[in-house]
């Protein structure tokens, strides 16, 4: 018996079990890594869904104004 896994956008919720043209970002306080989908990567547990470039780039974008501090200028 096969099993279908349906796997959920972080950015719009869209879901599907077919992810055609989606990416795989794995980050953590100081790294963010983006894959091209594969079914191995989608399935580990630090993997984040997206349906495109677009909400890729949203979650990349927001990550990067998480982690990211203006630098004070030297006084």
């Amino acid at each position: 018996m096969t099993t279908t896994r349906e796997y959920k956008c972080e950015i719009c919720g869209t879901t599907t079990e077919n992810p055609v043209h989606w990416f795989i970002i794995e980050c953590a306080d100081l790294t963010l890594s983006v894959h091209k989908w594969s079914t191995e990567g989608a399935d580990r547990d630090s993997a984040r869904h997206f349906c495109g470039e677009r909400h890729a780039q949203v979650y990349i974008s927001r990550w990067f104004d998480s982690v990211c501090v203006p630098l004070r200028k030297a006084q």
